[in-house]
């Protein structure tokens, strides 16, 4: 396949996995270039946090989609679809195989697959915000476990703006959010899935490493520094995990210990929805994080 035609390559799984090395490795055997699915490392400023790799790193090997907007810009699905999009057929207009990399599953599949978004309503959106702001998430998400169970399930209970777009296409369509989700129909010519697979107790040790790590890099000035930009009142950029826990220390709501504790959990939890996206996708071809080989086994399967 990858000699018949320009492929489009997904690297997927969890996060701490080692998403990033295979990418790294498939683009150098390849000729190809990354492309970030990372909702996050769109925001300049939020690097430590959301694993963004340095420049130094990066192997010569061009990166697209990372560092793009404002912390206090709000990122759209919708949005990043179409960027992405392009840049896939930028890069293969080049000749080069665009290798698509990152921890959001949402925005992956919504880059690969049949994925039309539904209209929205500012005066709706308005009044479930205000909802949000005076009720919290929580009684929010239980509203819409009671409306579309199955979209409840995909979505934490302390992402509002997420539970606030899904109550609001439930009102507007009469159908559930979950219908709105992607289907597993690619919309993308040569779309490939590799996925890192990895066993429980390692992942959790491996995230706790990171966790530990992104602490001595300066996760904590970092924070600090967008926080004097604005970084609590950002509607998105704010809710990275890793971001409220630090900014809950810095404040003194919280101890070092209790931040890096919540960071691991918040991120196992993450994880675990990663998982409910990619395992049910019988597309993805599952290969051992530890291989050896790990990047000739993709090669071959691919």
């Amino acid at each position: 396949m990858l000699e018949s035609a320009t492929p489009v390559i997904a690297v997927v799984g969890p996060t701490a996995a080692g998403k990033t090395a295979l990418s790294l490795d498939l683009a150098e055997r390849l000729g190809g270039e990354i492309v970030n699915t990372d909702a996050m490392q769109v925001y300049r400023g939020m690097d430590i946090g959301t694993a963004k790799l340095p420049e130094a790193e990066r192997r010569g090997v061009p990166h697209h989609l990372i560092d793009l907007m404002e912390i206090s810009e709000v990122a759209s699905v919708a949005d990043f679809q179409l960027l992405a999009r392009a840049a896939i057929a930028e890069i293969q207009a080049r000749g080069k195989v665009p290798i698509l990399v990152g921890g959001s599953a949402l925005y992956t599949r919504a880059v690969l697959d049949r994925f039309e978004f539904p209209g929205t309503d500012a005066a709706v959106r308005a009044r479930l915000e205000a909802e949000l702001e005076a009720v919290g998430s929580g009684v929010l998400h239980e509203r819409l476990a009671s409306l579309d169970p199955d979209a409840a399930a995909g979505i934490l209970a302390s992402n509002g703006r997420r539970i606030v777009r899904a109550l609001e296409v439930v009102e507007l369509t009469g159908q559930p959010f979950s219908a709105s989700l992607p289907v597993l129909e690619y919309a993308v010519p040569g779309a490939l899935q590799v996925g890192v697979r990895i066993d429980r107790p390692t992942l959790h040790a491996r995230i706790a490493l990171r966790v530990d790590l992104m602490w001595e890099q300066g996760l904590v000035e970092e924070v600090r520094a967008l926080m004097a930009d604005g970084l609590a009142t950002t509607r998105t950029a704010s809710r990275a995990i890793g971001y409220p826990e630090t900014m809950a220390f810095i404040d003194g709501r919280l101890s070092e210990a209790e931040a890096k504790e919540r960071i691991v959990i918040a991120t196992r939890r993450f994880a675990r929805r990663q998982d409910q996206w990619f395992l049910k996708d019988p597309r993805v071809t599952w290969l051992d994080w530890d291989a050896p080989d790990l990047a000739d086994q993709a090669l071959r399967r691919l």
